[in-house]
């Protein structure tokens, strides 16, 4: 991995899975998650993620009073798994919400980019974590079998990493 550039290892493990749990913290400090769909069709060096959400909504109304967030993406069939940590905050561009805009956000926004209720919600990776598990099922449960019998924890089973922008 010393010559691939971790933020497109970070990028090809969060591509493809569909949702994320955003969690935000509530005026009392209780934190509150919601699944949000990944709008971003690549991850720019800026290290920037959006996503769509409505204006009304808790979320919305919440990532204004307080724009520290966790992202958690989970791809159990791949064996990923991605922690991000960042700062949301509200994008009122339109032209980019224009560029976002596709027909599953049509559904929750049905008058398109120009609907009133649709807010652009971008958040600025501070750090990341990933875990990606590249063993075969069968290699893990034997690693894992192994260590139970001897009290020695599994050696290295995939590639962790932290990545920070």
């Amino acid at each position: 991995m010393s010559d691939t550039n971790p933020q497109e290892v970070l990028w090809d493990l969060i591509k493809d899975t569909r949702f994320c749990m955003l969690a935000h913290r509530h005026a009392d400090g209780s934190l509150h998650s919601h699944p949000l769909t990944t709008q971003n069709r690549t991850l720019a060096e800026d290290g920037i993620l959006y996503f769509f959400v409505g204006r009304s909504s808790e979320v919305g109304q919440r990532l204004r009073q307080d724009g520290n967030v966790n992202l958690a993406y989970a791809n159990p069939g791949k064996d990923t798994w991605v922690s991000v940590t960042g700062t949301a905050r509200i994008n009122e561009d339109m032209a980019k919400k224009k560029e976002l805009f596709n027909t599953m956000t049509k559904a929750w926004f049905p008058d398109g980019p120009d609907d009133p209720d649709m807010e652009l919600v971008e958040v600025r990776i501070g750090e990341a974590e990933y875990w990606n598990v590249k063993e075969n099922k069968l290699l893990q449960l034997l690693k894992m079998g192994t260590a139970a019998v001897t009290g020695h924890p599994p050696k290295k089973m995939g590639e962790h990493a932290e990545v920070r922008f």
